[in-house]
């Protein structure tokens, strides 16, 4: 890897190299399983092959939330997949998402299991299996859609590019931090701008879309990401903060954004959740204290 401005991209690409990076020994160009390993299976009907990432949040906060407004059916057995260690790569993980990324849900209450990858699809699948967070008049259905789309192709250039060369790339690439912080910037504004008007991002309702936007947009406004805040001058997107505090209030996003967490405050990690019991049970300073 080059920074400098003479580098000539060669007349075909070559993966002769490592890529360097928080995820080099991960990155790969081909697809498909690197290993054997069959996925445990729980109780529940729902389970979760995931990691406490924006885009893992989005299906825990989800499930969270129907659980909380009385949907048993929404158990779930959600199981850590550390994509740090190639777990997304295992043949049982593949065989649930050939693309190798988390989330990823298996519904197994009808006679023939449904696999659900891409966390829009499994938000959109979950919110049309229990009746919640998605309007069904068309008017507010997509407009929920609209956001929950911006939110899947936006993302991308906040995380894979932003967060990638601000806080992960083995050097600091003066161009690409630059492209990509204007780019997280206009997205924020976009955010603020429609916040402005309105108390969610579909209307007056918390749909769906929030739980999408949020882990990205919410965390990222609140510090919670990439350490970027003082450096993107958060504050002033004060609509997006204000609607960000809004949902971080929430018992089941509080709830989410523990399961399957990996780093940070030891009592806000719930590496495997069974049952609704484990959040008072088995976080990490619970199994500590424990064990000492």
């Amino acid at each position: 890897m080059t920074d400098t401005p003479d580098y000539i991209p060669p007349k075909v690409w070559t993966w002769n190299k490592p890529s360097g990076g928080s995820f080099a020994n991960i990155n790969r160009p081909i697809a498909g399983a690197t290993h054997d390993k069959d996925l445990p299976i729980g109780k529940h009907p729902l389970q979760l092959y995931s990691l406490g990432t924006p885009n893992g949040v989005k299906v825990t906060i989800l499930l969270e939330e129907l659980l909380a407004l009385g949907h048993a059916e929404a158990e779930y057995d959600a199981w850590l997949i550390n994509i740090g260690k190639g777990d997304q790569f295992g043949s049982g993980f593949v065989e649930i998402n050939p693309n190798s990324k988390i989330p990823a849900l298996l519904d197994r209450s009808g006679a023939t299991p449904i696999r659900i990858f891409e966390s829009g699809s499994i938000l959109l699948y979950l919110a049309e299996k229990f009746g919640e967070f998605l309007p069904k008049d068309i008017v507010g259905r997509t407009e929920t859609l609209n956001w929950l789309f911006w939110q899947m192709g936006s993302a991308p250039y906040l995380g894979g590019g932003f967060g990638h060369f601000y806080a992960y790339a083995p050097i600091k690439i003066e161009y690409a931090i630059d492209r990509f912080a204007m780019e997280v910037k206009r997205q924020l504004d976009v955010l603020d701008r429609r916040l402005e008007k309105s108390e969610y991002l579909a209307g007056e309702n918390y749909t769906i879309a929030d739980i999408a936007v949020f882990p990205w947009y919410g965390g990222l406004v609140k510090g919670l990401s990439y350490g970027a805040a003082e450096f993107l001058s958060v504050q002033d997107y004060t609509h997006v903060q204000r609607w960000a505090d809004t949902i971080l209030s929430r018992p089941a996003v509080k709830r989410g954004r523990m399961v399957n967490r990996i780093s940070g405050d030891p009592s806000e990690q719930l590496h495997e959740r069974h049952d609704a019991r484990d959040f008072d049970t088995k976080t990490q300073d619970k199994i500590a204290s424990a064990s000492s």
